[in-house]
């Protein structure tokens, strides 16, 4: 489904974004119009024909203003991208137009006790380094860090490493401000604070562009990391609970990769014990000792351990779990696919317990431990053998019956994976924000069906 606009003359956009980054060369749109909805077999037949017909990569925020301006001037549908390290489609041009790309706005304009104001295009990583040299770090990254843009972050993820302490960032707090640019006649700078920045969060660039975020930071520890070998799964699944329950152990990740998933990790099979269900952990040095009791306590085996320094070097288990999960196993077999799952608040795990015997290999327990509502929790990146679009869609299925909470990465409609309702707040905002419907157009549904009773109307 892609929206209707305007008819546009390109040489004319083209040449009313003189001055600016303008690429055209066919092969760096195909590049630039696509992140990783490869991930998904559905996704792949869904987009890949989708591209832009030009980008435009600025580097500040009047740049930015410049190209709404004459977007808008023209209809031209606008797609914003960060740099591309998204799995549902979120930046993948539906009706064409330009994309913008905002890698280019690179900089730190502060870093302050708690806190850091920055420009959408500057990776994790590297606010992560500068904020450590105060002794600050950032509160959660995807495992995508070292080439995931904040911007990018903010507008299409929920979390990842750190969640374990921070929740998702859909919890209030764990965005400050963004500065948003709108897509009217006369583009306005907006500022965003407190939970008025979820109308733009996740929301995938369809409501505003983000040209500057305060975001919290916490405080920073020397992170040892750690591969603890179980012989049972359930064991290890129960050891990641109880480990992210300790609260006086203080950890950055817990992820857990029922076997065959561990097979699927080149660089670290040789320190893993054939058969072996795995925990894949982030500690802090100074929590090294009461973890290792922890670890004795399940009769688990550490089979793999650096120190933060070796650790800042190479290797980073942070690269294996979440998405890199799947990464990594689909480097293997490139059939595989995934699922994003919400489990129960159940130290027991019954769920968890139930859909790991009765999927066995079909779909492969990975679990990552987070705080949702206050409580600690397990997070599904299951890996699943793909057969067809009607099988995925039985899993789901079976899932949410279970009260396994799927939020589906099978769909570039933004309600249909993790919101699940048209949220009306959303479509006010968009309609203040962008009244003609050119930011990302198809992927919000409550402006598809907004248009589809205009149409109606009109007939």
């Amino acid at each position: 489904m892609t929206a209707t606009v305007t008819p546009y003359t390109l040489d004319a956009v083209i040449a009313d974004l003189s001055g600016l980054e303008v690429i055209t060369d066919p092969t760096q749109i195909s590049k630039l119009s696509q992140d990783y909805y490869t991930y998904s077999p559905v996704l792949v037949e869904a987009l890949s024909d989708k591209r832009g017909e030009l980008v435009v990569r600025v580097m500040s925020e009047a740049e930015v203003l410049r190209v709404a301006q004459v977007c808008v001037q023209h209809r031209v549908p606008l797609t914003v991208r960060g740099a591309g390290t998204g799995n549902y489609g979120q930046c993948v041009p539906l009706a064409g137009g330009v994309i913008l790309d905002l890698s280019g706005m690179q900089q730190i304009h502060w870093i302050r006790p708690g806190m850091a104001y920055v420009e959408p295009g500057v990776k994790l990583a590297a606010i992560d380094k500068q904020a450590r040299e105060t002794g600050w770090e950032i509160r959660m990254a995807p495992s995508t860090y070292r080439k995931a843009t904040i911007g990018g972050f903010i507008g299409g993820g929920s979390g990842g490493i750190g969640s374990i302490n921070y929740g998702l960032l859909g919890d209030r707090g764990n965005i400050l401000a963004l500065r948003v640019v709108t897509m009217e006649a006369e583009p306005r700078v907006v500022e965003l604070r407190g939970d008025d920045v979820y109308k733009v969060a996740h929301a995938w660039g369809t409501n505003g562009i983000i040209t500057g975020l305060e975001i919290p930071l916490g405080p920073a520890y020397a992170w040892a990391e750690a591969i603890v070998a179980f012989p049972d799964f359930m064991t290890s699944a129960r050891f990641g609970q109880a480990l992210s329950d300790s609260d006086g152990i203080i950890k950055k990740m817990v992820c857990i990769c029922a076997d065959p998933i561990p097979t699927y990790f080149a660089a670290l099979k040789s320190y893993i014990p054939d058969g072996s269900h795995v925990a894949l952990v982030l500690v802090a040095e100074c929590c090294l000792e009461p973890f290792n009791e922890l670890v004795q306590q399940f009769a688990g085996q550490v089979c793999y351990q650096k120190s933060a320094l070796e650790a800042s070097k190479g290797i980073t288990l942070v690269e294996y779990s979440w998405n890199h999960t799947t990464l990594h196993a689909r480097s293997v077999d490139p059939s595989l696919t995934y699922l994003q799952t919400i489990f129960p608040d159940d130290k027991e795990l019954k769920v968890v317990e139930h859909l790991y015997h009765h999927y066995g290999d079909e779909v492969m327990m990975h679990l990552e431990f987070l705080r949702l509502g206050g409580a600690a929790r397990p997070a599904g990146l299951q890996i699943v053998r793909y057969t067809t679009p009607e099988r995925l869609q039985d899993i789901m299925a079976y899932h949410d019956q279970q009260n396994a909470l799927i939020f589906n990465p099978h769909t570039y409609i933004l309600e249909e994976g993790g919101r699940k309702t048209v949220d009306i707040k959303h479509l006010k905002f968009k309609e203040e924000m962008d009244p003609y419907g050119l930011l990302n157009p198809g992927k919000m549904r409550a402006w598809l069906e907004r248009q589809d009773g205009e149409n109606v109307k009109h007939l």
